[in-house]
């Protein structure tokens, strides 16, 4: 069992970090990465969609709200706006009303209709599969990018989202609240084939079992190589 000290800020590295060396490091992240696979063996965005462009806006959509929530409202949403051509031409008003339930709806209203209008003028009515273009597009951020780059062009992707880098925090295989350096800290330790099913595991792990508020220790799977359990 791996000395581990706790800091104001959370877990850090075992006494030694240095000398333990990366190739540790990696070693136990591959054998959280094996438990959460033997744990959740389908690992499925919890974003339901039918194109690459119904996840782009739905991801949109779930900042600061559930995934849950957005799942039921989508389906109305692309009923009345079928077509990237309809979002961009959509009233932006009913598109705020449309959406209105998963919050920042004038914002997010914006994003979409803007970004289904570029989607159209520059890529040809379709989601472009690079990081670069991705980030380019009205509202999209690194954990959109990174959520497309996985789910829809099976590329190595971390996506840093709240429950990513709560966990990675409590496990040890990351050391900061950005979601950019939790990011890198994960690209350095999974395996890039792992991280993006690794990130929607740790979705499901975050939902089922370590929660926010109460997280279940005494039933967890990673319990015993979990710095936060480790100490009570």
């Amino acid at each position: 069992m791996y000395n581990w000290r706790k800091t104001e800020a959370g877990p850090t590295r075992p006494h030694g970090g240095k000398d333990m060396g990366k190739n540790a490091e990696k070693v136990r992240a591959a054998k959280i990465v094996a438990l959460l696979k033997q744990e959740y063996p389908e690992a499925l965005c919890s974003l339901t969609y039918d194109k690459d462009w119904h996840l782009l806006f739905a991801t949109r959509l779930s900042a600061q709200c559930t995934d849950e929530r957005v799942n039921m409202v989508t389906p109305g949403l692309f009923a009345r706006w079928p077509t990237l051509e309809a979002l961009a031409e959509a009233d932006l008003s009913e598109l705020e009303d449309a959406i209105h339930s998963c919050g920042f709806f004038r914002s997010k209203a914006r994003d979409i209709k803007a970004c289904a209008a570029v989607l159209l003028e520059k890529h040809g009515g379709a989601v472009p599969g690079t990081m670069e273009e991705l980030l380019a597009l009205p509202g999209v951020g690194r954990k959109t990018a990174n959520l497309i780059l996985g789910d829809i062009f099976g590329r190595p992707a971390i996506v840093a989202d709240t429950h990513c880098i709560r966990i990675s925090n409590k496990l040890g295989l990351a050391h900061t609240k950005d979601p950019h350096g939790v990011e890198m800290e994960l690209r350095e330790l999974i395996e890039p084939a792992e991280g993006s099913d690794f990130c929607h595991r740790l979705v499901l792990h975050g939902r089922a079992v370590c929660t926010a508020r109460s997280p279940a220790c005494e039933r967890c799977v990673l319990a015993p190589l979990c710095p936060s359990r480790t100490n009570g």
